[in-house]
C-alpha cells in the first residue's frame, strides 16, 4: 500500500494523493464520477509505472476518496481546479494524462488550463459534457423542476444504491462544456472506449475524436468491453496508449 499524503488546494479543500517518483513524463492517472484513486485502472498502472521506473501520481477529488469535503458539494469546476491544483504542487515538468470516464472530461479542462505541460492524454471512456449532455438530456420535465426547485435529485445507478444529482452540478457543468468550443491538442491523444460500455456511447467517443483539433489523435473501440475497462486485455491495452506516448 503507498502512503497518501495530503495537500490544500482551491479554497482550502482538503485533496488526497500518491505520488511515485520515477522518469518522466509522469503519468498522472484521472479517476470518474464517485470513483476515487484506488480504483482497478488507477492502482494496476500504479504497479505498472514502478515496475517502468516511471513517474506516476493518483488522487481523489474534493468530495471523493479520502479527500476533504462532501460529494453534493463539489462540481465539475471544483474537481478540474484540484487536478490543476495537485499537479502543479506534485509534479516538475510534462504530464501524461490518463481520465477514465469523468476524468476525460477533467483531462481536456486540465489541457485548457495547462497546454505547457501536457505531454499527452489516453482517455478511457472519456465522458465530456455528460452532465449536460447526459442527465439534463434524458431527465423529463417533473426531474428538472424538481431539480431546480428543490436543488437537487436521487438517481439510480449500477454501482452504488443511489446517486445525488445537484443544481450547482448541472449548471457549474454548463461553463465547463469542451465539445461547444474548439478543443486544441497538438499532443499524441489515445481514446479507448468499449462497445458494450452503458454509460458512455460509442458516438460520444466518435464526437469526442472529431471534435479534438490535433495531428495525432487515435480512437480505439474494443469489442465486448464494458465501462469499467478493466478486464486484464483492457489494462493491457492502457499500458500501451501509455507507451505509445512516451
Amino acid at each position: 500500500m503507498s502512503d497518501v499524503a495530503y495537500m490544500y488546494g482551491p479554497k482550502g479543500r482538503k485533496l488526497a494523493y500518491v505520488k511515485t517518483e520515477g522518469k518522466g513524463p509522469c503519468v498522472v492517472f484521472l479517476s470518474g464520477f464517485m470513483s476515487d484513486m484506488e480504483g482497478t485502472k488507477a492502482v494496476h498502472l500504479e504497479a505498472w509505472a514502478k515496475a517502468q521506473g516511471r513517474a506516476f501520481l493518483r488522487f481523489d477529488y474534493s468530495g471523493h476518496g479520502v479527500s476533504g469535503e462532501e460529494f453534493v458539494d463539489g462540481c465539475i469546476g471544483d474537481w478540474a481546479e484540484d487536478a490543476c491544483a495537485v499537479i502543479e504542487a506534485t509534479v516538475e515538468g510534462p504530464v501524461v494524462l490518463v481520465g477514465s470516464s469523468m476524468g476525460g472530461w477533467i483531462s481536456c479542462l486540465v489541457t485548457k488550463a495547462m497546454p505547457d505541460r501536457i505531454a499527452g492524454f489516453v482517455g478511457i471512456a472519456a465522458a465530456p459534457d455528460f452532465t449536460e449532455d447526459g442527465f439534463w438530456a434524458s431527465f423529463n420535465d417533473a426531474t428538472r423542476d424538481k431539480l431546480m426547485t428543490d436543488g437537487q435529485v436521487s438517481l439510480p445507478s449500477d454501482y452504488v444504491d443511489s446517486y445525488i444529482i445537484t443544481k450547482r452540478l448541472i449548471e457549474d457543468g454548463r461553463d465547463q462544456l469542451v465539445l461547444r468550443d474548439p478543443l486544441p491538442m497538438s499532443w499524441p491523444v489515445r481514446l479507448l472506449q468499449g462497445t458494450e460500455d452503458a454509460s458512455v456511447s460509442r458516438e460520444t467517443a466518435l464526437r469526442l475524436l472529431d471534435h479534438i483539433d490535433g495531428p495525432d489523435v487515435r480512437l480505439t473501440l474494443v469489442k465486448g468491453a464494458d465501462h469499467r475497462f478493466s478486464e486484464p486485455e483492457c489494462l493491457k491495452m492502457i499500458e500501451e496508449a501509455v507507451l505509445d506516448i512516451v
